[in-house]
């Protein structure tokens, strides 16, 4: 999904219990936009940047968890740099 400036793919989900783990990845040519995560309450995001350069700043979730009635959730990242991401809710 295309959000600003920040691209967001899905990769995987899985089913554990009654929670959904949904994973994927992100492009950024910005300083931040929304990845789209498909679950009503998001309880947990994790963002991690890759590649092979040191990045001074991690990314941040600039919201407050967890987010009801909301798929989509607020990063903050260091502007174009690439990463991956883990969301856990329902």
């Amino acid at each position: 999904k295309v959000n600003m400036t920040l691209t967001s793919t899905i990769t995987d989900r899985a089913t554990i219990g009654d929670r959904v783990i949904v994973f994927g990845t992100f492009t950024n040519d910005s300083t931040g936009g929304t990845i789209e995560t498909t679950l009503r309450v998001v309880e947990q995001l994790h963002i991690q940047h890759t590649g092979t350069a040191a990045v001074a700043e991690h990314p941040s979730v600039n919201a407050t968890l967890p987010l009801g009635d909301r798929t989509a959730v607020t990063i903050v990242t260091t502007s174009g740099k690439a990463g991956i991401w883990m969301a856990l809710g329902y």
